[in-house]
């Protein structure tokens, strides 16, 4: 042969799956050092201090700064992560309901117009009427359903 090298003559096989192993361990390390850093400002239970240590040791020494992490802090790790998540889908939920809109509970404009229809249809007396629109626009709770017996004490 010439003066040429043939890179699949001169990288066998057991060579290029080490390359893939140690490529695919350093991504690996990356996550997980990124990981500990976000779980480091997460964690609202931590002082500032000891925030900033575990940060400087993570920084200055940071295959042993992850991994002493790891071990003292990383049941907890995933605790947090799962609370994050669950506040993130309440927000989210809260958020969809809202764009939604009617879905929560009615506005006073929306009870006052209801009630004007049950006492236009004769459901309800003017008494009544006058007894369930104090309740809404006093912020009491919902008119009380048509016919039903329970009034308030004092009235």
């Amino acid at each position: 042969m010439s003066a040429q090298t043939y890179l699949a003559y001169d990288y066998p096989l057991l060579s290029i799956f080490w390359s893939m192993l140690l490529f695919f361990l350093w991504i690996m390390w990356f996550v997980l050092l990124f990981r500990v850093v976000v779980d480091i400002f997460r964690d609202d239970a931590m002082s500032g201090w000891a925030k900033a240590g575990w940060l400087v040791l993570t920084i200055l020494l940071p295959f042993l700064g992850v991994f002493v992490y790891v071990i003292a802090r990383g049941k907890n790790m995933g605790r947090r992560e799962i609370a994050q998540a669950r506040a993130q889908q309440k927000a989210f939920d809260a958020h969809i309901r809202e764009a939604a809109g009617g879905m929560g509970r009615p506005s006073s404009a929306d009870e006052l117009s209801k009630l004007s229809e049950i006492r236009a249809r004769g459901d309800i007396t003017d008494e009544e009427f006058r007894r369930a629109k104090e309740l809404v626009l006093t912020g009491h709770g919902p008119a009380e359903p048509p016919g039903s017996t329970t009034h308030t004490s004092g009235r």
